[in-house]
């Protein structure tokens, strides 16, 4: 029997679709809690302009120890984060009582730059061209057109993985 399972979630802050993607991921945590191991892999979207810096902002979130709340609730602000970029950022994590200076710094000097990178040359590797995009049990489930019927697939590999 395995003991947990990696999840790994390719999204991209600025993107409505993984915003709405958090009620599965919360489902899924409150099902398996700490036997699903979700994990947040970054995949910026050309047409979204500040979704790179969301990127970097979110693993300087990671360093203060708050990465997915942060990534939550950054996604509760795309259309905000869209119209007036960068400063939401900021503001998310202030809301979060993290420190913004140093936010602030890791934008500007790109300290999580190589992270962002590496996460998105993964997903081109293996197919991701969207996002949500969810990959468990090397299967990659593609919810950048529909999420319909992805939670239960999901829940469906980690089930039958959880009890092998």
């Amino acid at each position: 029997m395995t003991d947990s399972v990696i999840l790994d979630v390719w999204c991209e802050l600025q993107c409505p679709d993984c915003h709405s993607a958090l009620d599965d991921v919360r489902a899924l945590r409150a099902r398996y809690g700490d036997r699903l191991d979700i994990r947040l892999r970054h995949f910026p979207l050309e047409k979204h302009k500040h979704s790179f810096a969301a990127a970097q902002a979110a693993e300087e979130a990671v360093e203060q120890g708050l990465g997915w709340p942060y990534a939550e609730a950054v996604l509760a602000h795309t259309a905000e984060l869209a119209e007036r970029g960068e400063p939401v950022l900021l503001d998310v994590a202030r809301e979060l009582g993290l420190n913004v200076e140093e936010f602030d710094t890791a934008l500007v000097d790109g300290r999580h730059i190589l992270i962002v990178d590496a996460d998105q040359a993964e997903g081109k590797a293996i197919g991701v061209t969207g996002t949500p995009t969810y990959v468990i049990d090397g299967e990659r489930l593609d919810g950048g057109k529909s999420q319909d019927g992805l939670r239960a697939r999901i829940e469906e590999i980690a089930d039958r993985l959880l009890s092998a």
